[in-house]
């Protein structure tokens, strides 16, 4: 049973939405954070291993995705908690890409079909996220190809997996309040 503190239904309409709006400003704040991280934060090559550095950031990312979804599960707003939560989530899911390919590219320059600087690596894996793919920057060597299909499949597992696990925990929390 809840108690008035906790129980967010029983506050006025006015004080709700401004929790939700904080929640999603929170979030919106969190993507800006890792976008500028990305392209200001200094990526030092001394020693780079990007496929350590991918497992690494893809550990975080799943890390990140299980506090949320134990937190959405928790939340008197699933739903804003769960577009909170892709809104960080996906920013940082393709910033661990696009650093790891970034890096690839400055160890080996042949591994894509021209040069990339942050900017283009940061292109070329939103262009793969969202299954476009100009073939305007290819990979080219077989490390390349390997964390490329990799991406790939993340992105499958991200879209289909994740969004449904969301989906799922919001519904559940829905069911469980009424």
């Amino acid at each position: 049973m809840k108690d008035a503190a906790t129980d967010y239904t029983q506050l006025p309409r006015r004080a709700r939405r401004r929790l939700a709006a904080a929640s999603l400003l929170r979030s919106g704040l969190v993507s800006v954070a890792i976008v500028v991280g990305y392209f200001l934060l200094p990526l030092r090559l001394d020693g780079a291993v990007p496929v350590a550095g991918l497992v690494a950031g893809l550990a975080v990312v799943g890390l990140v995705l299980g506090w949320q979804i134990r937190d959405i599960a928790r939340s008197p707003h699933p739903r804003i908690r769960a577009i909170g939560a892709l809104a960080t989530s996906v920013p940082l899911f393709l910033a661990v890409f696009a650093t790891s390919y970034f890096l690839m590219a400055r160890i080996e320059p042949a591994s894509f079909s021209e040069r990339l600087s942050r900017l283009d690596a940061a292109y070329y894996t939103v262009t793969i996220f969202a299954t476009v793919g100009f073939g305007d920057i290819v990979p080219v060597s077989g490390p390349a190809r390997v964390v490329t299909t990799v991406q790939m499949l993340g992105d499958l597992v991200l879209v289909g997996l994740v969004a449904r696990a969301l989906v799922g925990v919001v519904n559940q929390n829905l069911d469980r309040r009424k």
